[in-house]
């Protein structure tokens, strides 16, 4: 879809991702997202249902507090596997190398907290360079803006720090700028994917005065992370247009909402008049940074899995008619996933899981499986009708 603007840098367009968090929740329990789901010790068969279903990149985490053993030692194992299985299948990877997770102990305020991922990020690029032929990809710090706000003041995940919002945005991009200076030491020509939601919000109907607040919530506050790695916020910390390289937005049901005077949200009805077409949020972010960008994780939930990605597609096209560089679609996760407020079954994985035991057995979605193949097919013809014209 994006080669009328240039080649794209990944396989495929349609792209799929398994869940890795491993924040510490707010009952204080660490939660390992890789092992409920059996992901690891599913790494092999889990890859090869992507690339049965013609799915060529996958997002994939290196779990940094599970990985960091301190004292500048690493247990790559797990990572070492996935390299293994990433190869087998001829998988491009987006490496995550912070998903909502830090070390125990490690304060993310404090300099030898940014010091301690700085190295550990150089270290896993020396390991995945050493093991892959280039092009390497690296979320080095996932959704910074979501993250601010669940460690700080939704009192989600750690570090608790309530009313330090700012403060650990700035701290997280920080990480994350000294991460991609790192990694791009050892792998000058690294990509950069730095994922953050991309939301619409909207002021209550009889509350014309909030207006102004909902939009800037939703269209400056929501860009800060992206704006400090692009240099245009807080320059001192070394942001730059090649520091943010391409922009990861990532779009659910719930991503447009009402906010309400007392700072609650409700989620806009998709016949609500209020929402806006996800094309023309993709050119808002588009225009403001002219960066390569993909859909970062995308998922309908339950029955409206498949709708929800033919919906997403059409808009995909007429955001691409409109001149954004849009390199793809992560249908994310690939695996469903415990919620994480209710522990209940999510539904809304290219492959279900009947329980979250030991075996984890997958259960293919049909329909959004049917969707995606065609609108493989959909999407092939265009390439192939196009082709001529462009040579």
């Amino acid at each position: 879809m994006s080669d009328a603007q240039g080649d794209s840098p990944f396989p495929t367009f349609f792209m799929s991702g398994f869940e890795c968090s491993t924040f510490v929740w707010k009952d204080r329990k660490r939660r390992d997202y890789v092992a409920l789901t059996a992901h690891d010790r599913r790494l092999r068969e889990d890859y090869e249902r992507l690339a049965r279903l013609g799915i060529g990149v996958v997002r994939e985490g290196v779990l940094w507090p599970f990985v960091d053993k301190g004292a500048g030692g690493y247990d790559w194992s797990l990572l070492d596997r996935a390299l293994d299985a990433a190869r087998s299948r001829n998988l491009t990877v987006i490496w995550d190398l912070c998903h909502f997770g830090f070390p125990d102990g490690c304060d993310p305020f404090t300099d030898d907290c940014r010091a301690r991922f700085v190295a550990y990020c150089r270290a896993a690029a020396e390991r995945i360079a050493a093991r892959t032929a280039p092009p390497r990809f690296f979320t080095p710090v996932n959704e910074i803006t979501f993250f601010s706000g669940a460690g700080t003041d939704q009192g989600w995940m750690y570090p608790f720090a309530k009313g330090r919002y700012q403060e650990l945005k700035t701290a997280l991009c920080r990480m994350a700028i000294d991460a991609v200076r790192a990694i791009r030491e050892i792998d000058p020509a690294a990509r950069m994917v730095h994922m953050d939601p991309l939301i619409h919000a909207v002021a209550p109907q009889d509350r014309p005065d909030l207006a102004e607040g909902a939009r800037h919530h939703a269209y400056e506050q929501a860009y800060e992370a992206w704006d400090t790695l692009a240099g245009r916020l807080h320059p001192e910390l070394g942001g730059s247009i090649e520091v943010l390289d391409i922009v990861g937005a990532n779009v659910f049901p719930f991503s447009q909402a009402q906010m309400n005077a007392d700072g609650s949200r409700e989620v806009l009805a998709p016949e609500d008049p209020r929402r806006r077409r996800l094309s023309e949020l993709l050119e808002y972010a588009w225009r403001r940074y002219r960066r390569p960008m993909i859909i970062g994780e995308t998922a309908g939930h339950h029955d409206e899995r498949a709708s929800w990605l033919r919906g997403t597609v059409e808009e995909c096209l007429e955001a691409t008619r409109r001149g954004v560089e849009l390199h793809g679609v992560c249908l994310y996760p690939c695996v469903d996933i415990p919620e994480w407020q209710s522990g209940k079954l999510a539904r809304i994985g290219l492959f279900d899981i009947d329980r979250c035991d030991e075996d984890c057995r997958r259960i293919p979605c049909e329909p959004y499986i049917d969707e995606l193949r065609r609108l493989q097919r959909v999407l092939g013809e265009r390439e192939r009708a196009a082709a001529p014209a462009r040579g």
